[in-house]
């Protein structure tokens, strides 16, 4: 309530300086347009995070020494940190990437940012740049009409590009205009007031534009047109610094644990870097006029040398932090912890933070399958089978498995079914369902999806196999027909050996995954030739009277499901735990 009623005053006040003051008015539509531009301008690049980048991204992660320098490098280039925050949180939450890599590409993209500074003050403030803004509006425009999420991506970009640009133009001609009637420099403050001062209004506008970069064209605008002081430009560059974390801390208060540990690393290291640089602000000021004659910067060039001073110290800040990202990466992790006990109908890998990006979602949904298939399906297999996991597990021969496994454990399938399976089953088929409408899927990644769809329902068929299955099984456990009793072991026992090399692959998906995955290949085409074949066995018990019509009837039944459960036992195993990587997959 408190921060609607913020938002409306600050709408009305903007509202009636507006009327009262139409040079406002010129540099309020140019910081509209910038802003927009900047929104145009994520949006286009957001087309080109498929593959590639992500792919980069996620490789860089392992290393600090690699991480920083890319999270800078990729900022610069696509002109936004927050599409870097937003792609770094989805990484982390899918577990593609560890949080101290992100931390890396975090605080690498507060130097990228930097990149905005130069761009305004040694580019957009120094031609007409109005005239290189339409072109690009026009040709955006042409380019984001095409069918194609390329041009459209291409589109976004160049109109983003022109846009920004354009919104330097009017609040260049605002401020121009504006001082002819008043001279905002004559509200300068020297010395470490002015500091603070200045660094506060640079954080409440930061906060009030939701952006850094745009703040900064403001300051580099206003400091072209001599409306602040240089001194007074350096405090509001520092106070933006610190301004976009406030935002940042805000929008992480309904994310989940990962996007609140970026959130307030974000803070912690901006709100560092920018009481010390308060502290040495006028021996950093020195230092950037001495570097200024180094590189040929001309002493009254304040805006080049505003940007120089912006660079400097977010390069200080990272150095500052680099000691202490470890520590910092286990306070976050015990001060912002999972929540480790979700029901058992619960989702644990699903979240909307993966949803940004194809590669995380598929991951995603392949570890909620896996973590399904693995703790819930696994275990009502094993028991429907009267068979406890341990001992699936364990390396007992399967013969002695069998015949130390004849007590009833009482498998209420349907209760299991109800209570650990149909739940999670829905909300990955949704989450899957969301995603190939929501993302912008290649071929590959939407067969991926499919294909984990159907996993899931395999796991469902499986479920309701199992259930006839533990019927008969208890029945023959009872049966005093010691033939019945027999060929009912029989099916425990291949059910039991399958259920072993699954259990084997998965664990040493890392070791000897092509042994065991051989073995489950056989396994399958066995089960495949004895669905065709039938059971010999069977027909032999019933030449010889040794069971009666009844009993054959349901062991052919449980013959063919049991060889049915194999196949999609395997099938599904073979999808979850094989090698493919889905961001490997996006260039395709």
């Amino acid at each position: 309530m408190i921060r609607k009623s913020i938002f409306f005053g600050l709408l009305l006040v903007l509202g009636v300086t507006l009327y009262l003051n139409s040079n406002f008015k010129t540099i309020s539509a140019g910081v509209a347009i910038l802003l927009f531009g900047m929104i145009m301008l994520e949006e286009g690049f957001r087309v080109f995070t498929k593959g590639p980048l992500q792919t980069i991204l996620k490789n860089v992660t392992n290393k600090l020494y690699k991480s920083i320098p890319t999270g800078a490098a990729v900022t610069a280039l696509i002109q936004s940190s927050s599409l870097v925050s937003v792609i770094t949180i989805s990484f982390i939450s899918a577990g593609l990437i560890s949080l101290g890599g992100g931390l890396g590409l975090i605080f690498g993209a507060n130097i990228g940012t930097t990149a905005t500074a130069w761009l305004v003050a040694g580019f957009g403030l120094k031609i007409k740049i109005s005239a290189l803004a339409l072109p690009m509006l026009v040709f955006g425009i042409v380019f984001s009409f095409q069918k194609q999420v390329v041009y459209k991506g291409i589109g976004n970009v160049l109109a983003g590009l022109g846009f920004f640009f354009l919104g330097i133009h009017y609040m260049k001609e605002g401020f121009d205009v504006f001082k002819e009637y008043i001279d905002l420099s004559e509200y300068a403050v020297s010395g470490f007031l002015g500091v603070l001062i200045y660094t506060g209004l640079g954080i409440v506008v930061t906060t009030i534009l939701q952006s850094s970069s745009a703040t900064l064209a403001l300051i580099l605008t206003a400091l072209s047109a001599g409306q602040i002081e240089y001194e007074n430009a350096l405090a509001l560059a520092i106070g933006a610094n610190i301004g976009t974390t406030i935002t940042a801390v805000l929008g992480a208060l309904g994310s989940n644990s990962a996007g609140k540990r970026l959130a307030v690393a974000h803070f912690i290291f901006n709100v560092v870097t920018g009481l010390v640089t308060m502290a040495l602000i006028f021996p950093l000021a020195k230092l950037v006029n001495n570097l200024s004659e180094a590189f040929q910067i001309a002493s009254t060039n304040y805006t080049l040398k505003l940007a120089l001073f912006h660079t400097i110290f977010n390069v200080l800040g990272v150095v500052l932090m680099i000691p202490f990202i470890s520590r910092l990466e286990r306070f976050l992790l015990r001060f912002f912890k999972e929540k480790i006990t979700k029901e058992v109908d619960e989702p644990k890998f699903l979240n909307p933070a993966v949803l940004k990006f194809p590669g995380s979602a598929i991951t995603a949904l392949v570890q909620e399958s896996q973590y399904l298939y693995k703790n819930t399906v696994f275990e009502i297999v094993a028991h429907a089978l009267n068979i406890h996991r341990e001992d699936i597990k364990s390396k007992m021969k399967l013969k002695q498995l069998v015949n130390n496994s004849q007590e009833d454990l009482k498998t209420n399938v349907d209760e299991l079914y109800y209570t650990k399976v149909k739940s999670i089953y829905g909300e990955i088929i949704r989450f899957a369902t969301t995603a190939q409408s929501k993302l912008n899927l290649n071929k590959v990644q939407t067969n991926m999806i499919g294909e984990i769809k159907i996993a899931n329902r395999k796991m469902v068929e499986i479920i309701k196999e199992a259930k006839e299955l533990n019927k008969n099984v208890i029945y023959a456990s009872h049966s005093e027909n010691t033939h019945l009793h027999s060929a009912y072991d029989d099916l425990r026992k291949k059910m039991a050996k399958v259920l072993r090399v699954i259990y084997l692959f998965r664990k040493d998906s890392n070791g000897d995954s092509k042994k065991y995955e051989l073995q489950l290949k056989k396994l399958k085409q066995e089960a495949r030739e004895s669905m065709r074949s039938g059971n010999k066995s069977i027909d032999k018990l019933i030449r010889k009277d040794l069971i009666t019509v009844e009993m054959a009837s349901s062991l052919f039944n449980d013959y063919s499901n049991v060889n049915d459960m194999i196949k999609k036992l395997i099938e599904v195993a073979e999808l979850l735990y094989g090698k493919t990587d889905p961001l490997l997959e996006d260039h395709q």
